[in-house]
C-alpha cells in the first residue's frame, strides 16, 4: 500500500511493508483515513548524528498522539538508512502511536523503531530540502523550513 504524504515542501509517497509491520501500518491507515494527521506540523528536525523529520503529533509539542500504544514490531538486524520511514516512541519499548519519522540520509539507530515502509528519491529530496534549511536556533528542534502535513491519501 501507498501513502501520500502531503507536505507543504512537496508530497512523498511512502510503501508501506504489511508484512513485516502489521499492527504498525494498520495504525497509521487508520488515522490517516481519519484525517488525525491533516494540518499537523512536522515539529522536530535533527539535522546532526542523525537524520530525521518527525512528525505525526498533533500538538507539535513531541508529546501528543492518538490515545493508545501500538507494539514494535522489529527485529535486532533493523536498520534506517535514506528512505526509511519508522515509528517513534516515548524512548521505551512498545510505546509508538501517531509519530513517525522520515530518514533523510543513512541514520545510525538502534533497532527500537519500526520501519513502516519506505520512500522514494523524490521523498528524500523533499525532506532534505526541509533539512538544508536547517533547525530554528531559538528551540534547537523544530525546522527553519515549513513542514505541514497538509493531508495523507491512500492508493
Amino acid at each position: 500500500m501507498v501513502a501520500t504524504i502531503g507536505l507543504t515542501a512537496g508530497d512523498i509517497d511512502v510503501t508501506m511493508d504489511r508484512a513485516t509491520a502489521p499492527c504498525t501500518v494498520n495504525s497509521f491507515v487508520s488515522l490517516a483515513e481519519q484525517g488525525f494527521y491533516d494540518d499537523t506540523v512536522c515539529h522536530r528536525l535533527v539535522d546532526t548524528g542523525i537524520f530525521i523529520l518527525q512528525c505525526g503529533d498533533p500538538t507539535a509539542t513531541g508529546t501528543g498522539g492518538p490515545g493508545y500504544t501500538i507494539p514494535d514490531e522489529v527485529t535486532a538486524d533493523t536498520t534506517y538508512p535514506a528512505g526509511t520511514v519508522a515509528m517513534a516512541n516515548r524512548g521505551a519499548k512498545n510505546t509508538g502511536g501517531s509519530q513517525f519519522f522520515l530518514v533523510y540520509a543513512d541514520t545510525d539507530l538502534p533497532a527500537d523503531y519500526t520501519v513502516l515502509g519506505t520512500m522514494d528519491q523524490a521523498g528524500i529530496d523533499v525532506v532534505g530540502s526541509i533539512a538544508s534549511q536547517g533547525v530554528d536556533a531559538v528551540d534547537q528542534t523544530s525546522p527553519i523550513a515549513e513542514a505541514k502535513i497538509t493531508s495523507i491519501t491512500l492508493g
